[in-house]
């Protein structure tokens, strides 16, 4: 039998063994098990190890947003919506007067302590800001977060239906590239030098998958997300074979 590993990057392996134990977890207790918030990565690399499997299902929660919580169950359990264990908040501040920004929330909630884990999405339009948190962290970060910058805040329970939708757009290009090598692949998408791309990328500037990525010679795939400071974030759709030079056909997607 092949090994499962051999699918996923080496860093990816620790990941993997908390999956495979889940999965045995939940066959022997014949319980349900959840998971703290997954990003897009860590949600392909459960669905991958569980797979199409009759004895345990496998289910994301919220819908529409990027990080999810997932429920691991037998076919026979019936999962509510209070299983996957989130709240929704809303933050109350005096948006007259002052604008929070998206790193300042997320900035502060670290600073509380928190595993980014523990925190879903957080989601704004216009002056709204909102947050999804675990269940059991919830009440801790209801009584700490009484400041995000300057601005005094609180923070307003709400029903999960009223989220703001996420509205992200991405624009697609295809381009070549002489290699994968995320040097190359971030310099072909921002039409920019391969130095510039090598200098954000030894700065600790570019994530792959929301890990930082310091070795410019790390090769990308499809599906990976990159994200470099001051560019925004960009995704491989698909790689598209050889052109008759030997370069690499890459589909791209740039959130606009």
């Amino acid at each position: 039998m092949s090994s499962i590993y051999q699918h996923f990057r080496p860093d990816e392996k620790e990941f993997v063994d908390a999956v495979l134990e889940w999965k045995l977890a939940v066959e022997n207790q014949y319980a349900a098990k959840r998971t703290d918030f997954l990003d897009p990565r860590q949600q392909h690399i459960v669905e991958s190890v569980i797979g199409n499997n009759d004895e345990i299902i496998l289910s994301f929660f919220p819908e529409n947003t990027e990080r999810k919580r997932a429920l691991l169950y037998p076919s026979y359990y019936q999962p509510e919506e209070e299983d996957f264990g989130i709240k929704l908040f809303e933050i109350q501040y005096p948006s007259k007067f002052v604008t929070i920004e998206h790193r300042q929330v997320l900035g502060t909630l670290m600073s509380l302590g928190l595993k980014r884990e523990k925190f879903g999405d957080i989601l704004s339009e216009d002056d709204t800001i909102q947050l999804m948190l675990a269940d059991e962290i919830s009440e801790y970060v209801r009584m700490e977060l009484t400041q995000i910058g300057k601005a005094k805040i609180s923070m307003r329970d709400i029903p999960m239906k009223d989220g703001i939708e996420s509205k992200e757009e991405w624009m697609e290009k295809v381009t070549t590239v002489s290699s994968l090598r995320l040097d190359v692949v971030l310099a072909a998408i921002y039409n920019d030098s391969r130095q510039k791309a090598q200098t954000l990328i030894k700065s600790n500037h570019v994530k792959v998958n929301w890990k930082t990525v310091e070795n410019a010679s790390f090769e990308v795939e499809a599906g990976d997300v990159i994200s470099a400071r001051g560019y925004g974030r960009s995704k491989l759709m698909s790689i598209e074979g050889r052109t008759k030079r030997d370069k690499w056909r890459i589909s791209v997607g740039i959130l606009k």
